[in-house]
């Protein structure tokens, strides 16, 4: 009976290492096993993450998170602003140290803060919020989780773009996550004693910050990978080599699996054809909905060789790590934390988790779309064009138009050839200029924005999209 209960804490621990390692091998047996597999393994971004993972196991190992948040936490003097620092925690140390690290040191603090102030009923709205504040914090940086590297090193964006393509996502759910927390942690409690842990080894400590450093410069392309790799293995060799064992290798073992199967289902014709019909069509849903079912690291990585559209992936994974248990590998780890105290009860939990997550879920999807619905209005606008009709036929054909020429929003232009481009969506050229679609067009927003507003609010509220005269020869172009 023991043994079954570890098998089956085992299996809901490693769902998704065991969903991708039989979703390779199945893929094995229809593209058999060659040299071209090699080529499937995103080998720097491996090593990066190995670095990442090391360099913060060492830093924990110091004590430097559990001082710091203990430190926070003694200064509270109410039940709200105990509950705000908790899930304020996790908010912003996501964006360094991932989700999963940043639940894993501030859960249980949370719990024996709680209980020590004597409000044990605020334990599992706390925790709920903690999950959801970690996952909206870690959406905001390439290094936050695990499929933001992996889209950052695939796809190569700028650091900036990738910053403020997620930003409004972080934003809004933020908001509403604080203002959340203030209306539900109300009441009197009791004054917290909590004792601040020393810090531990501050030689171990200075070496693994600076080989943070030096990870967070490979993932910017500052310095090579293999030269992050080789110091910080040197380091954890000799000043502390147990460090090797607090690695995640599941995670790791899951990206290669993951590899392997997205590299053998791009060579199936029929498959490639069906997953890339679904990213043209859908590239925001189909990510999410995917994210519900295999979890969304699995989701990203599995998709990611049928688009383009980094954005789109981006935000769908992201805003996918919300829904069900398993959307989420970190939400997985708040629950068992919280299971394994003396008094919980799962069942209340599970519904508040469910309740709170479809609740940031259908937020999130609603920003999106009004944010891309903004950002298209803002282009015609600013590159002169006429849209006789706001229906899902023009706002889906729009970025279909500019994948099927090979332009994205990340860098590149309207062209020339406009009329040819926008054709998919009935657009009427009126005027077309060389127009960045990114930074450009965010620095250009407020002068932009007193000459488009009347047009974009005629646009929301008239079936009709009157047709723009304005002048654009005062706009600045090209790239700034």
């Amino acid at each position: 009976m023991e043994a079954h209960g570890r098998l089956g804490t085992w299996i809901r621990a490693e769902i998704a290492l065991i969903v991708s390692g039989i979703l390779a091998l199945i893929s094995a047996f229809i593209v058999p096993p060659s040299e071209d597999y090699l080529g499937y393994v995103d080998v720097p971004m491996l090593c990066i993450l190995f670095c990442l993972m090391a360099t913060v196991a060492g830093m924990s190992e110091c004590g430097l998170f559990r001082h710091v948040s203990a430190r926070m936490v003694s200064k509270a003097s109410s039940a709200r602003i105990l509950c705000s620092v908790l899930v304020a925690l996790p908010f912003i140390a996501s964006m360094a140290i991932t989700n999963d690290v940043a639940l894993i040191t501030f859960v249980p603090l949370a719990v024996a803060a709680l209980v020590g102030a004597g409000r044990k009923d605020l334990v599992i709205p706390t925790l709920v919020m903690q999950t959801a504040a970690a996952n909206l914090g870690s959406i905001l940086t390439p290094i936050g989780n695990p499929q933001n590297l992996f889209i950052f090193s695939r796809y190569g964006p700028g650091i900036g773009d990738f910053v403020l393509e997620m930003l409004p996502y972080a934003l809004v759910g933020g908001a509403v996550l604080f203002i959340a927390c203030a209306f539900v942690c109300k009441g009197p409690s009791k004054a917290v004693s909590t004792e601040v842990p020393t810090l531990e080894d501050r030689r171990l400590l200075g070496t693994m910050a600076l080989l943070f450093v030096l990870s967070v410069a490979s993932v910017a392309g500052l310095v090579p990978f293999w030269l992050a790799l080789a110091c910080t293995a040197a380091a954890m060799a000799l000043l502390k080599p147990s460090l090797f064992g607090k690695v995640d290798y599941s995670l790791l073992l899951t990206f290669v699996f993951l590899f392997v199967f997205t590299g053998n289902v791009a060579r199936m014709e029929e498959v490639a054809s069906v997953l890339g019909g679904l990213m043209d069509s859908q590239p925001l849903l189909t990510p999410v909905f995917a994210s519900q079912f295999i979890s969304n690291v699995p989701a990203a990585v599995m998709l990611s060789g049928f688009t383009g559209d980094w954005q789109s992936l981006l935000a769908g994974v992201n805003i996918g790590g919300f829904g069900t248990p398993i959307a989420s590998m970190a939400s997985l780890i708040t629950f068992r934390l919280y299971a394994k105290g003396e008094v919980h009860n799962s069942g209340r939990f599970m519904a508040v988790f469910l309740l709170c997550n479809a609740a940031m879920l259908a937020l999130l999807v609603s920003v999106s779309f009004l944010l891309r619905r903004g950002r298209y209005l803002l282009r015609c606008t600013l590159s002169g064009l006429y849209l006789p009709s706001l229906g899902t036929g023009s706002l889906s054909g729009y970025p279909t138009a500019m994948r099927q020429k090979g332009l994205t929003s990340s860098g590149r232009h309207i062209a020339s050839d406009t009329a040819s481009i926008l054709s998919g969506c009935g657009a009427m050229p009126i005027q077309t200029v060389p127009m960045p679609l990114d930074f450009a067009a965010r620095r250009m927003f407020w002068v932009a924005a007193a000459r488009s507003c009347c047009h974009i609010m005629a646009a929301f509220m008239k079936p009709t999209f009157p047709r723009t005269t304005m002048a654009l020869g005062a706009l600045p172009t090209g790239d700034a």
